[in-house]
């Protein structure tokens, strides 16, 4: 039996950020994944690093929330950030009074955003389709889930907290109205770590790990499929300048680009059909903003599960193409169960926010009074290429998203 002050379950972006937030204020915590870190949802996802632009008309307190995290991973993790910029695309058939709008929200947010025409814009994407009318240029990039979670989980560390993949979730201890630790597997035996408080930071699966301590979590999980195709050079992300759809970004690597993507509900995040037809749509779609992609080669398919939030999803109809928000359940608060803390919904680009959010409740919770730092202290590694692929073996943090990037 061990014992700790807070157990966050999962090891994504946002579970290793609040390790790190947490760790940071001196708070002693332990984190685990039932299998290596960046293992679920942000290690298969599209990567990029949203400008805001994207929700810049329907959500501006979301897009708002992307461009100041944004500015934040530039400045703390710029080793684990690809691409130079993103261009939001319109053809020719597609509605005018859409491109104006972005444009004109991005502005009064003060993303910065220019409107090239579609010869100045192939200019730096000289295989952008014929049939480009305009552009609007803004500051999106690409994140490496792989290196930013394993930089994330080494600066936890770092700062004393315990970092533990490979070690499944079998319950929860529940005593007398409070959550007071997990029961865990680790090698081949059960082990009992106690905590005066446990996060459940575990995405697309916190419906079943707050099962085990008898509160209900709805989530809606939706997969999405992205396709890597041997395409090298391309810049700037592409994201088509309409309403979000099958097959509406492309996001560059050295050498590939990656198309994506759909959104289909499923029941299990864990057992869900992959279907031929998101892959074939993605790269038609996708085609008609860089036409080489579709003949190109396809070199990996893979396809990763949203965390989203079911009561959230229950208020957008239609649901797709509006910014979602993520959402901090104080289980003591809402069900009577203290000691429990969820995090669900929210982007990769707002990780971090994320993190902070819960470190400020749990903290609250715990009676520490510390502030957030987060934003101001870089991530490791920054000069040391060949310590971050250490980092990114030693807590088996590679994943589909960013397999094909070295990080030497």
């Amino acid at each position: 039996m061990s014992s700790t002050d807070v157990l966050v379950v999962g090891g994504g972006a946002t579970g290793v950020g609040i390790a790190r937030d947490l760790a940071i204020r001196g708070v002693d915590a332990t984190l685990v994944d039932r299998d290596g870190l960046n293992g679920g949802t942000t290690g298969r996802s599209h990567g990029l690093l949203h400008s805001g632009a994207r929700y810049a008309e329907n959500d501006p307190e979301g897009a708002r929330e992307c461009i100041a995290e944004s500015r934040v991973l530039r400045e703390i993790a710029p080793h684990c950030l690809g691409g130079d910029g993103g261009y939001f695309v319109a053809l020719a058939d597609d509605d005018p009074d859409y491109f104006d709008e972005k444009v004109a929200a991005c502005r009064d947010l003060d993303i910065p955003v220019d409107v090239l025409d579609g010869e100045a814009a192939r200019e730096t994407v000289p295989d952008l389709a014929a049939t480009v009318d305009r552009v609007a240029a803004v500051p999106d990039r690409v994140i490496h889930p792989s290196a930013l979670v394993a930089a994330t989980a080494a600066d936890a560390r770092d700062h004393g907290a315990t970092i533990r993949p490979h070690t499944p979730v079998r319950d929860l201890l529940v005593e007398g109205g409070r959550v007071a630790g997990a029961a865990v597997e680790a090698e081949a035996a059960v082990e009992t770590i106690r905590a005066d408080h446990v996060v459940n930071a575990t995405g697309a699966w916190a419906g079943e790990l707050a099962e085990l301590a008898g509160v209900d979590v709805e989530m809606r999980p939706s997969r999405g499929v992205m396709v890597a195709v041997d395409y090298g050079g391309l810049p700037v992300v592409l994201n088509r300048c309409r309403p979000p759809a099958d097959g509406d970004i492309v996001v560059p690597h050295a050498d590939q680009a990656v198309l994506g993507t759909t959104s289909v509900d499923v029941d299990d995040p864990d057992d869900y059909p992959q279907e031929d037809w998101e892959v074939e749509r993605c790269i038609e779609e996708c085609a008609r903003l860089l036409p080489p992609v579709a003949d190109a080669t396809v070199e990996r398919v893979w396809w990763g599960v949203r965390p989203l939030y079911g009561p959230d999803e229950d208020e957008r109809p239609g649901g797709r193409g509006i910014s979602r928000g993520f959402f901090v359940l104080d289980h003591a608060d809402r069900d009577g169960v203290a000691g429990f803390t969820t995090v669900v919904g929210g982007k990769l680009t707002t990780h971090r926010q994320m993190a902070e959010a819960v470190a400020d409740r749990v903290c609250e919770r715990l009676g520490v009074d510390a502030d957030c730092r987060t934003a101001d202290e870089p991530l490791p590694f920054r000069d040391d290429p060949e310590g971050l692929a250490a980092a990114v073996g030693e807590f088996d943090a590679a994943a589909p998203s960013d397999v094909d990037v070295d990080p030497h």
